[in-house]
């Protein structure tokens, strides 16, 4: 092996670099500043050239030492992800999957038992909750995640896609207002999804109406709610008329609990993505998981088709 520089004068390097300050890099580090300086002078005897600039007031980075930082930066999380490995417990059978509250209730957790017979062997641990994982953090395995499939440093394998399509309960149909049409809405309470996806592409009330050519002028008003799992549970109740996210109302539209009153399906930019830091790709537990996902991904994805293209 090429010889490695001090990697505790390459630590206080980076962190001096990162605050420009022998001080503040020493209080992160919880040294003292003539510390860190001892450790940036052997760093420089062993490079045999200065790293910093020294002047009155500031400390400067030189050109070589700026251009080295982001390698250096990506080879201590290199390191990091290698002592997570080094570090990992054999698999006790034990899976921890991250996933958002309303794709939990309304799609994961319906079809577990298929998984669990199939594999009794691993037992899964669902973690619901609307913030997103740290992986570095939390013990989580895997997440499920709604978005672009932008995860920088992760694994992220696309799960399936999403639309969006109008649902209300049967009843709506032959209520003293008939949802016929469109138009129909005005006579209609309009439930609002604002769960917090930040997805520009998924359509609201006010964007749906405009697009179908509807005047509503109370397009904005209704029930509002911050989960997309209660907004089909009140579409169910017959509390209105809902923008559901197709995977997520799958299960209602097959029980003739929900129904699509007209044919608009409005595809979107996000998606499902199964997600998981590098360390895990070796897990059997995760594989298997993974494998399965997509199996029942694939089914959603066909039955969803069939339920919009019979709307």
């Amino acid at each position: 092996m090429k010889q490695i520089p001090p990697l505790n004068g390459l630590r206080v390097f980076e962190a001096a670099a990162r605050h420009l300050s022998f001080t503040k890099a020493a209080d992160e580090l919880n040294v003292t500043p003539g510390a860190v300086s001892q450790q940036i002078k052997a760093l420089e005897d062993f490079l045999q050239t200065p790293v910093f600039r020294r002047q009155k007031r500031s400390l400067l980075l030189t050109d070589e030492a700026q251009a080295s930082l982001p390698i250096l930066r990506e080879g201590f999380d290199k390191l990091a992800e290698a002592g997570k490995i080094l570090s990992a417990k054999s698999d006790t059978g034990r899976l921890t999957v991250s996933v958002a509250p309303s794709l939990a209730s309304k799609w994961l957790v319906p079809r577990l038992d298929r998984f669990q017979e199939a594999h009794p062997e691993i037992d899964v641990w669902v973690s619901a909750d609307m913030d997103v994982v740290d992986f570095a953090v939390d013990d989580v395995d895997m997440a499920i995640r709604y978005g672009q499939g932008a995860y920088p440093g992760l694994v992220a394998e696309h799960l399936m896609a999403e639309t969006i399509v109008p649902v209300c309960s049967p009843n709506l149909l032959t209520s003293d207002h008939p949802l016929k049409s469109p138009e129909d809405l005005t006579h209609h309470t309009l439930l609002h999804d604002i769960s917090p996806d930040k997805d520009e592409s998924c359509p609201t009330w006010p964007m749906w109406l405009k697009a179908a050519g509807i005047c509503h002028r109370a397009g904005e008003r209704g029930l509002k709610f911050n989960q997309s799992s209660l907004v089909i549970e009140a579409a169910v109740a017959g509390k209105g008329v809902a923008l559901a996210k197709s995977a997520l109302a799958l299960a209602d539209l097959e029980a003739a609990r929900l129904v699509i009153p007209f044919d608009m399906t409005t595809p979107t930019n996000f998606g499902y993505f199964i997600v998981h830091p590098p360390s895990k790709s070796s897990s059997p537990a995760v594989k298997l998981f993974s494998a399965w996902l997509k199996e029942e991904a694939a089914t959603t994805m066909n039955a969803t088709q069939s339920q919009e293209a019979a709307a």
